[in-house]
């Protein structure tokens, strides 16, 4: 089966092409370094010409809300459209667990205007919501770091390794169409600041890490369950301990 990963030369989108190809399958990795743009729309009816799934793992190049709102509406409307002409039977996009709940975060609206725009068209979609990824432990730590101190809230946070991610994404491609949305989360819930304290000892790179209740995540005020799964379908295998005792994805 011909499945296009836009995104495919990124960190989740690398694995998903490889995780098909595996299984048989002919995925197309479908980025502007092969010539494909999701932006002005250069390449799509080529890459989707016979495909019979779509899934889209790309990401805005900026955080900046203005600009990644730009970039998810002009990106999705641009590949629903091509996805419709190619009669793609399955669009699977990847958004974030509890983007909903989280209005204040920019980039986490306009993931929620993305979601809209699939759930509005014609095609046959699921959308997969994932926790933040083992690899993110330091970009989080950058983003909260106030002076020589890191401040995040004390509240429930269960991240999932991009391997899981990319397994998971690559099961639901294959899988018939919901027509909604199921969330993924890896194994084992920790508290928010813990987790980070203890991902940047378990890398060698320790900051001090303070639990602050009124601590925002990229502009975001956090409750106990913003960034957990209500009824995850899938929990990862991998294990944060052994993801990060390994040397290739530490």
């Amino acid at each position: 089966m011909k499945i296009v990963v836009i995104g495919g030369t990124g960190l989740i989108g690398s694995k998903v092409v490889a995780a098909l190809a595996e299984e048989g399958h002919d995925p197309v990795a479908a980025s502007p370094d092969t010539g494909v743009n999701t932006l002005t729309g250069d390449g799509l009816a080529e890459a989707l010409a016979g495909a019979e799934a779509l899934i889209d793992v790309s990401n805005s190049p900026s955080f900046e809300d203005r600009e990644v709102l730009d970039f998810f509406m002009t990106s999705t409307t641009n590949l629903l459209a091509a996805a419709e002409e190619a009669r793609v039977r399955h669009y699977v996009a990847l958004s974030v667990v509890g983007a909903d709940r989280m209005p204040e975060s920019g980039y986490l609206r306009a993931k929620v205007a993305q979601e809209t725009l699939i759930d509005e068209a014609t095609l046959p979609y699921t959308i997969v919501r994932a926790t933040q990824f083992y690899e993110f432990v330091d970009r989080i730590a950058d983003e909260a770091m106030h002076g020589d101190v890191v401040r995040l809230p004390n509240v429930a946070f269960q991240p999932i390794a991009a391997d899981d991610v990319a397994a998971a994404v690559t099961e639901v491609a294959q899988r018939a169409p919901v027509d909604g949305i199921v969330e993924i989360a890896g194994p084992e819930q920790f508290r928010f600041d813990q987790f980070i304290r203890h991902g940047l000892l378990a890398k060698g790179r320790p900051r001090t890490v303070v639990a602050d209740p009124k601590a925002r995540y990229f502009g975001t005020e956090l409750h106990e369950r913003s960034l957990v799964p209500d009824n995850a379908i899938h929990l990862g295998g991998i294990r944060f301990n052994d993801w990060v005792s390994q040397p290739a994805t530490a």
